[in-house]
């Protein structure tokens, strides 16, 4: 049996503390535009199936119950209780949160509370520097400002994270925007904006790369499924190859968040430079029974210590357990019928289970 006692969950975001009605709920199991056509339900979806397999026995009900019993037992329980039974119930012993979505959600010490674990701040850049033009009056205040604030950030964050490829698409010019470059793009952005607009500008997107690189904290990188907004051809983590390239040897490790369907990329990429590292996530959460088939491919090509458990939860407490279920259950399946072959050992499975399901994580972090 290979076991995974210990669980880093490098990517995820907090849980809503507001109760939810169906619709609600159902929104976000699929992040999609929109509710689900008329006549259908996100939960006939791998996730759905998902939570209806491994969420209800931890609220005292039997597994694939209907969910509309399922949404009931939550509110009888109500937000909070139902929320630390799911996280508790995860297995999880840390979460590495970025506190960079709106929304009613709670952050890293109310997960740590909730969840019984201890949990970190990712600081997603693009709304740091948001931030920053909210209150900066003039170009020349708004850089000052936004190299200070990402200066500020590394010193309490385990690491910065990036929408560059929601917000522009991932095929960026690789080196560093000139001084010039980036007043021209900050100029036109800061006259154009108001309070709250967002930032989507390639040249301040990659000046923002580039200041990240420069803190020595982790930078991760969303790629492939996220947000329903998002055009997904923009975001095959290939497209980074050059980039990762030019940060080669400075000091910065990039970690590829979600990557599915283009997975075998990101794991071609971790075995082609030193620095890159991929993200589990999306790809089993999305895939549900069939996790363990993602996973063997995405296996084929990465190098085992460039691996990283997370469950990429949003929102509902079930993601965290989805994601830390289906990772254990589809890890244990891939594993243990290579050693069941004889063409892995036993030892080195678990050596291996270990090592994608926290040490990574706690040595690229420099977690404790």
């Amino acid at each position: 049996m290979i076991e995974t006692p210990s669980l880093v969950d490098q990517y995820c975001h907090g849980v809503l503390r507001t109760e939810l009605g169906l619709g609600t709920f159902e929104a976000h199991l699929a992040r999609g535009e929109g509710r689900p056509a008329a006549g259908t339900t996100f939960f006939d979806t791998q996730t759905g199936f998902a939570v209806r397999r491994w969420c209800p026995p931890l609220l005292g009900l039997e597994p694939h119950c209907p969910p509309a019993r399922y949404l009931a037992r939550r509110r009888e329980l109500g937000v909070l209780e139902s929320g630390r039974r799911l996280l508790r119930g995860s297995g999880i012993t840390t979460y590495l949160v970025d506190t960079g979505l709106p929304g009613d959600l709670t952050g890293p010490g109310e997960m740590a509370s909730a969840g019984g674990a201890d949990a970190h701040e990712i600081v997603r850049l693009e709304l740091l520097a948001e931030q920053v033009a909210d209150t900066s009056g003039t170009v020349e205040s708004f850089l000052a400002n936004l190299a200070e604030s990402v200066h500020a950030a590394a010193a309490n964050a385990v690491a910065f994270t990036s929408v560059a490829g929601a917000r522009h698409g991932l095929a960026l010019a690789p080196e560093p925007p000139g001084p010039g470059e980036v007043r021209g793009a900050a100029g036109r952005w800061l006259t154009g904006r108001r309070v709250g607009g967002t930032l989507s500008d390639p040249v301040l997107l990659r000046h923002l790369l580039w200041i990240a690189v420069a803190s020595g904290r982790p930078l991760q990188l969303h790629a492939g499924l996220g947000e329903g907004d998002l055009r997904i051809d923009r975001t095959d983590p290939v497209l980074l190859t050059d980039f990762a390239r030019a940060t080669a040897g400075l000091g910065t490790d990039l970690v590829l968040l979600h990557g599915y369907p283009y997975h075998r990329h990101a794991a071609h990429l971790t075995g082609v430079f030193p620095h890159v590292y991929a993200d589990l996530g999306a790809s089993l959460v999305r895939t549900g029974a069939r996790a363990s088939a993602v996973l063997s491919e995405i296996l084929e090509l990465a190098p085992f210590g460039k691996l990283l458990f997370s469950s990429g939860a949003h929102g509902l407490p079930e993601l965290h357990v989805v994601g830390a279920r289906l990772f254990r259950e589809s890890l244990a399946r891939v594993l243990g019928t290579w050693v069941a072959e004889g063409a892995w050992s036993l030892s080195d499975a678990q050596r291996v289970a270990g090592l994608i399901a926290a040490e990574n994580a706690r040595r690229v972090y420099g977690l404790e």
